[in-house]
Parts: C-alpha cells; sequence; structure tokens
C-alpha cells in the first residue's frame, strides 16, 4: 500500500505536499517523495524512511512550482531495500512524465518485456511503478499528433493504459508543461479522491489516495475518482475528466475499511469509522449466537484500530468496555521488520498492559485482523503474564487465508496462520481460550449497509476470488516463488513485510 497526493495550486506547493504526506503517512513508511513544477522545469526530490527524515530545509526551498505530486511507499513490488525504487519516477520522453503509484501490477513482467522489445523502452528497477509510467509515456507518444497534446489525446492514452495493464493501480502523473493527470484502475481497487479550494487567484485542485487529506489541507470534496476515469487539471487550472475504460466495476478492496486506512477517511462514499463500528455490532451479533454463555468480564482492543469495533461490540453485548494495553508512540516505526524474534519484540515494546484490567479477570481481546499470528499469540501471552483468568479473541476479519496481489503486501501462503488451519487450530496456535472470526458476508454487510450503492467488493485475502479475472495459479506460485527467493537472501531468512495485524500504527 502506498499513499499519493497531487495538487495545481495558485500558490507554491511543497509545504501543501509535505504536509499532504504527513496525513498519509500510516499509508508507507519504507519512502517518501516530493515532485514539483515550475516554468517547465521538474523539481524532485526523494529518499528512503519516513516523511519527516526524508526532508530538509534545504530540500524543501528547491522544490518550487504551484503543481506537484508527492508519494510515500510501502513496497509491494521491487525491493524495500532499493533507494532507487523510490517514487515519484521520472521519464524524459516523449513529453517528460513525473508518475507515483498506489497498487500492484499482475501483468509487469509481461508488460517489461513489450517495453523492451515492441516499445523499446527500458526498464531500469524492479518496480511495477516504473513500468506503468513507461506505458503511459508510450501511450502519450502513440495517442499525439507530433508532439501537441490536449485533453482529448491525453484521455485517449489513458485509455491505452487501461487496454494493456492489468491489476490495481491509483495514479497521480505530471505531465511537463501541460498539467497533473490522476486516473484509477477499471474496478477501482485502491482509493482515489478528488477536491477543490476557491482560493483567491482562482480554484485548487487535489488528489489524495483517502479523503483525511483534503479536510486537512483545506479543500473541499469533490467526489471519488470512478473506476476508469481519468482526471485532468492542467496548469491554468482547468478542470477535466473522462470515463476511459471500455468496462468498469466498483470493487474496492475491503481491507482498506478493515485496516489500512484511517478511520476519518471516506472512501467511495463510506466512512471508514462507521464501517468498522458495524463490524462490531455484526461480530457481537455472531458472539450471541455462537457462544451465548461465554462469561468476559471485559472486552478489550488492540489499539488503535480495533477500538471502534472493540466498543461497539461491548455496547452490544452490554458488557465492560476497558483500555487494557498502552502504546508507546515515541518508538521508531516497526512496519518493517526482517524477523519474527524481533517481530516478538516489537510488540513488548509497543504495547504493555494495564495490570489491574486484567488481573483474575476473563477478557475477550478484539483486533482488527490476524495475519501471521505471531503477534496476537504474543499479546495473548501478555495478557495471561498481567494475570488474565480467561483470553478470548475476536477478530473484526474473516480468517486471512489467501495472499494479495493488489497492493497489499500480505506474506505468502506459508505465512498465513489461517491458510491452512481450522479455527480450532489458529486458537490452540495463538494460545487463546477460544477465537471468534468475523463472517465474510457479515464484513460485506457491514460496509455496504454504510453506502448501499457499493455492492461487490475485493476480498481476495479472505477468499480467493481475484476481481480481475487474469490471477492464475502459476502467477500465485512465481509470487510466492520471487519473494522465497527474497527470503534467502536476508540475512535472517524473512523478507520485509507488513506485520499487517500489529495494529499500532499512528
Amino acid at each position: 500500500m502506498c499513499g499519493i497526493l497531487g495538487v495545481v495550486a495558485t500558490t507554491p506547493v511543497n509545504q501543501l505536499l509535505y504536509d499532504g504526506l504527513q496525513v498519509l503517512q500510516h499509508r508507507g513508511q519504507d519512502a517518501a517523495g516530493i515532485a514539483t513544477a515550475e516554468a517547465g522545469v521538474f523539481h524532485m526530490h526523494k529518499g528512503q524512511g519516513l516523511v519527516r527524515d526524508v526532508f530538509r530545509t534545504r530540500n524543501m526551498r528547491s522544490l518550487e512550482g504551484n503543481w506537484g505530486i508527492a508519494h510515500c511507499r510501502y513496497p509491494t513490488a521491487g525491493s524495500a531495500y532499493n533507494s532507487a525504487e523510490a517514487q515519484p519516477f521520472y521519464v524524459n520522453s516523449p513529453f517528460g512524465l513525473m508518475l507515483a503509484h498506489n497498487g500492484n501490477l499482475t501483468n509487469a513482467e509481461e508488460l517489461k518485456r513489450e517495453m523492451f522489445l515492441q516499445d523499446l523502452r527500458h526498464i531500469n528497477t524492479n518496480s511495477d511503478s516504473e513500468v506503468l509510467l513507461n506505458v503511459l509515456a508510450h501511450e502519450l507518444q502513440a495517442a499525439a499528433t507530433g508532439y501537441q497534446l490536449d485533453a482529448e489525446t491525453i484521455f485517449k492514452a489513458v485509455a491505452g493504459v487501461h487496454r494493456r495493464v492489468r491489476g490495481a493501480y491509483a495514479v497521480v502523473a505530471m505531465i511537463a508543461g501541460y498539467g497533473l493527470l490522476a486516473f484509477r484502475d477499471p474496478f477501482g481497487i485502491r482509493p482515489l479522491i478528488v477536491g477543490r479550494n476557491a482560493a483567491p487567484e482562482g480554484n485548487e485542485y487535489l488528489v489524495a489516495s483517502e479523503s483525511v487529506a483534503l479536510d486537512t489541507l483545506g479543500f473541499q470534496i469533490m467526489r471519488d475518482v470512478a473506476p476508469g476515469e481519468a482526471v485532468l487539471v492542467d496548469i491554468q487550472g482547468n478542470f477535466h475528466s473522462k470515463q476511459c475504460a471500455e468496462r468498469t466495476m466498483r470493487a474496492p478492496c475491503i481491507f482498506e475499511f478493515v485496516y489500512l486506512a484511517r478511520p476519518d477517511s471516506l472512501i467511495d462514499g463510506i466512512s471508514v469509522y462507521e464501517t468498522r463500528v458495524k463490524m462490531g455490532e455484526y461480530l457481537a451479533d455472531k458472539i450471541k449466537h455462537t457462544l451465548p454463555h461465554i462469561e468476559i468480564d471485559a472486552v478489550i482492543p488492540i489499539p488503535d484500530s480495533s477500538r471502534p469495533s472493540a466498543m461497539e461490540l461491548a455496547t452490544c453485548l452490554k458488557l465492560p468496555y476497558r483500555e487494557g494495553f498502552v502504546k508507546n508512540r515515541y518508538i521508531g516505526r516497526t512496519f518493517i521488520m526482517p524477523g519474527q524474534a524481533q517481530r516478538r519484540k516489537s510488540v513488548r515494546q509497543k504495547l504493555n498492559t494495564i495490570a489491574q484490567e486484567f488481573k483474575g479477570k476473563s477478557v475477550l481481546l478484539v483486533d482488527d485482523s490476524i495475519v501471521r499470528g505471531t503477534t496476537s499469540r504474543e499479546i495473548v501471552q501478555m495478557a495471561r503474564d498481567a494475570g488474565a483468568r480467561k483470553v478470548y479473541f475476536a477478530s473484526a476479519a474473516p480468517p486471512v487465508r489467501f495472499a494479495n496481489v493488489y497492493g497489499i503486501d500480505m506474506p505468502t501462503r506459508g505465512e498465513l496462520i489461517a491458510s491452512d488451519r481450522t479455527d480450532e487450530e489458529i486458537c490452540r496456535e495463538i494460545g487463546a481460550d477460544g477465537l471468534i472470526y468475523q463472517d465474510l458476508d457479515a464484513l460485506k454487510a457491514a460496509v455496504h449497509s454504510i453506502n448501499p450503492s457499493i455492492t461487490c467488493f475485493e476480498t481476495s485475502c479472505f477468499d480467493g476470488v481475484y476481481v480481475t479475472g487474469d490471477v492464475t495459479a502459476a502467477y500465485l506460485s512465481s509470487v510466492e516463488d520471487q519473494r522465497n527467493g527474497a527470503k534467502n537472501l536476508s540475512e535472517d531468512g524473512e523478507t520485509a513485510q507488513l506485520d499487517l495485524n500489529l495494529v499500532v500504527a499512528d
């Protein structure tokens, strides 16, 4: 997952883009980059690390111009350690393009071969975002008459991208001398929203991964970018949009609502916070029907994203809600952790128990999801060490049984605790006295209830159904082989992957 921003304003945008990246930092902590444009010249600075560490005053001063794009990265393709894969990416032919991308292309290897053999373009990194940039550049060249661009030509090029590219992608791009382009894949898997600000000198436009960026930067929400749609804002501030895909389906990634997005965001007209409250309601209903005689003294969330679900669950079951874990916010981010030992250590560093909330009690711990299970096991043990008499564990999401190939770097199936275990076996693995998972239909209903017009969701990590229709067993095996190969190259035998069930992000 990554965070992207694009803006056309009437005043310098470097601070605006920096502030926006800070708000979207939860979407990627591996690298960050900002590109701006002034008088036909691109300025860019990018590097590995958190936004606050990548940019210094001297870097910000060099980012001149009234329009630009920004990106914070968590790698799902390529290498977590290669600084060359930080975004945005740049290509100078034929028009000069900067591009930043959130998602994952499922036909990136095929496109690389096409780029080299047919389009005569060379890809320098293993990042699928560079592949996407070169596909866009080629389609612009093919669509243009000479070297003149207009809105219809650019939209024709995006249509060409949609025909060639498979997978999930939300994109912001700068076209030198022309303006800001943003578009979303035909399934709308990854989020993208556009807002407007009425400045004294004219309208300003901002596109971002989540609405929270618009809120904090003072932009009014216009709407979500539709699946397959392209939005174009030229450097004079004129706004254009067009549907560029032949067939579309709105199928947002349901894991955005479970974990990835901030609770104060809206995605496709759906409040992330309200969906998490609803998840708690549905989970409580399942407990009532499947475990009616369970004795619980307190419902305790695993900070932070499970709080709304835990609070609503406690309310529905008429049980005390308690804060039993305190998060240390001043320890460095540990999403990218090279080994199981370090992962377990990080839990103890970031979370500490309030012993009196556990001693002698039967507690129900609520988390947003269980992915590897290592963190869940450690948290259950922490509760027991604090004196809990019984420890039950509830997940606001169903079992994660399948790899995600649309922009969430979930582990290989061999690392997913639920891939080949029953609920009872998982319960024993994490050391709990009982385990309750959300049902997938209930999860869909929780999100659908907030916006009934959304009837389809991307849920592949739960049910193995890949909405794009092009994900084969051979492709999944190749992804696992690549990750296992990277694992063998790392110092302690593990890749750097997102520990999704460690819910301690800001």
